[in-house]
């Protein structure tokens, strides 16, 4: 064998992820429960399983795993807005933007993380069998106009305020929840705090304390000509 074909055969060794039987198998009985409605998935040998799901199955993904799968054990729910922030620069410092003149930066494309995505908001949750300490962190994608999606709240008490947090925070409204009312925000606050497109305006305000001015060195002047 030649050194080239050596080092490429090493490469592929260190690439080639670690089998995960119990993870696989895990992902095996989602896909067997739900059929199509499994639409993306992720294993991280040793570490963690992603499924997600479509929305219309949300709630019975959550039953299969409490009640076949023996996840009783809620760890979290929540959401994500994959949008990169409308505002750039001037998000991150008004005052840069103004001062240095810099140009609004252009937004990368949205990426939206293990197993995938085909909208702008998610819903994620993350539920284990306290038993054999097996869990899975499930997902699914809401509509990017109108984001909704049945509640988990008779299946997982626990799901009860953290809807009503994302609720508030991301506008995404859990159908059949039973009391979705504000948590952190004054009744007629309007707006959705965690959403990208949410604008911060105490950073316009004052400026973003992370900046540093640049002053002139003693003795100079400030058009960097000699001192005299």
């Amino acid at each position: 064998m030649s050194s080239v074909d050596a080092t490429s055969t090493e490469a592929d060794a260190v690439e080639a992820p670690e089998p995960d039987e119990a993870r696989e198998a895990l992902l095996a009985r989602f896909r067997d429960e739900l059929g199509e409605a499994v639409v993306g998935s992720h294993i991280r040998p040793g570490d963690a399983l992603w499924v997600r799901v479509d929305r219309g199955a949300w709630r019975a993904t959550a039953e299969f795993a409490r009640r076949r799968l023996g996840m009783a054990f809620f760890d979290f729910l929540s959401a994500i807005d994959w949008l990169p922030s409308p505002f750039g620069r001037d998000m991150d410092s008004q005052e840069d933007l103004v001062v240095h003149g810099a140009e609004p930066k252009e937004l990368p494309p949205m990426a939206t993380g293990y197993a995938g995505g085909d909208t702008r908001f998610q819903v994620l949750a993350r539920v284990y069998d306290p038993a054999t300490a097996q869990g899975v962190l499930l997902k699914a994608d809401v509509p990017d106009d109108q984001p909704s999606i049945e509640t988990w709240t008779s299946v997982y008490v626990g799901a009860d305020w953290h809807e009503r947090e994302t609720w508030e925070m991301y506008g995404i409204d859990f159908v059949g929840h039973p009391n979705l009312v504000h948590l952190y925000l004054p009744t007629e606050f309007e707006g959705f705090p965690l959403r990208k497109d949410f604008p911060l305006l105490a950073r316009r305000v004052k400026p973003w304390p992370g900046i540093v001015d640049v002053e002139p060195m003693p003795g100079g002047d400030d058009t960097g000509g000699d001192a005299e």
